[in-house]
């Protein structure tokens, strides 16, 4: 799953550790998701949502979500 969670860092002059306190979780867990290695639960990433004033769909991206959108809008027709 691809992120924006680097760039909403940056936004808001975050540090991955000042991010971690902010949500409850480790330094580690951050870069972990930041890195794609790891898929947050849904609870965190409410509260990184929230924490940027953003919806769950702009920092998180499913890759898969990408290659079936024209699928999509063939079943709609």
């Amino acid at each position: 799953m691809k992120n924006n969670i680097r760039i909403y860092r940056a936004i808001h002059n975050l540090t991955q550790e000042e991010l971690a306190r902010k949500i409850s979780v480790t330094r580690k867990t951050v870069n972990s998701i930041e890195g794609g290695k790891y898929n947050p639960s849904i609870d965190v990433a409410y509260k990184m949502a929230k924490l940027f004033h953003v919806t769950i769909e702009e920092l998180f991206c499913f890759e898969d979500e990408e290659n079936n959108n024209d699928e999509e809008d063939v079943y709609l027709s």
